[in-house]
């Protein structure tokens, strides 16, 4: 028996057919779940703060040091080479001025940080400290901090980039911790400026000492040490290695002086014995 189609007007039956297949199609879309690709999680430390505990764990870049300022992450700028050299100078003077005081301190610019505040930590150019707590702080993990209890003698800042960081911001922050003496190095201005007595009724007070002029330090009143050198330092390496000249040629001449005394140590013996062969007391002789 042959079937008939009765046709709709306008539309056929291969239109329609389509369409249902269409439909189909959207309504599985619809239902048929989405993939979604997976997003990595970054922590963003530019908003975020931390701590002053989770500062002392905190691992960011690496070869970047970070200060802590009310708990936000700084990262600190990188330093010329006569920034540096001015660093090892400034070590090499003070930790050869405490040998020869005998002085317990320890002078430093390892990037040790010192806590100024809560959650606020800086780490200055050098440090200088009493070896007791500079050996309290060698094994701790973490960053090595000198805590509230743990003050410095000295912090030396040497002026980069940020140079309102250095007489203001930094300056404040030292002075309310009450670290005794600050020292800030401007090879730009040519001066040394030395912070005094935090303790005092108006806070800090400071002396600016110039070219062709020898620092004047409460904490170390028999340093010698000039604004010329500290701005143009010669190289460590090679002021070791003239100490070490020095040091050898003093080892020489006391040899020979010792290697003289008994020459003529022998040389007395010897007479004595004489002596006493010809029946003569070397005691006796005047």
């Amino acid at each position: 028996m042959t079937q008939t189609v009765v046709p709709v007007e306008g539309v056929t039956v291969e239109k329609v057919a389509v369409q249902e297949i269409a439909v189909q199609e959207v309504a599985v879309q619809e239902v048929a779940p989405q993939e979604v690709a997976p997003q990595e999680v970054t922590k963003d430390t530019s908003t975020e703060k931390l701590t002053f505990q989770q500062y002392l764990f905190y691992e960011g870049e690496p070869d970047v040091l970070y200060e802590l300022v009310r708990g936000k992450l700084i990262p600190m700028p990188t330093q010329s080479h006569l920034h540096t050299n001015i660093g090892k100078f400034l070590v090499y003077k003070l930790q050869g001025y405490f040998a020869a005081e005998n002085l317990d301190l320890v002078a430093n610019s390892l990037a040790t940080g010192v806590r100024t505040e809560e959650a606020s930590s800086r780490i200055p150019d050098l440090v200088v400290c009493s070896q007791k707590v500079w050996e309290e702080v060698i094994p701790r993990a973490g960053a090595g901090v000198l805590d509230f209890a743990e003050k410095p003698n000295l912090v030396v800042e040497i002026v980069s980039s940020n140079r309102r960081s250095d007489y203001v911001v930094k300056r404040n922050e030292y002075e309310i911790a009450e670290i005794p003496e600050y020292w800030i190095v401007d090879p730009k201005k040519k001066r040394v400026r030395v912070f005094t007595n935090p303790s005092g009724e108006e806070g800090y007070s400071f002396v600016d000492f110039g070219e062709g002029e020898e620092i004047v330090s409460s904490q170390f009143p028999s340093l010698a040490l000039s604004v010329d050198e500290i701005l143009s330092p010669p190289i460590v390496e090679q002021l070791i290695k003239e100490e070490q000249a020095q040091l050898k040629q003093l080892q020489e001449e006391a040899e020979t002086e010792r290697q003289r005394a008994e020459a003529e140590r022998q040389r007395a013996e010897k007479l004595a014995q004489r002596l006493l062969e010809l029946g003569v007391n070397p005691e006796e002789i005047d």
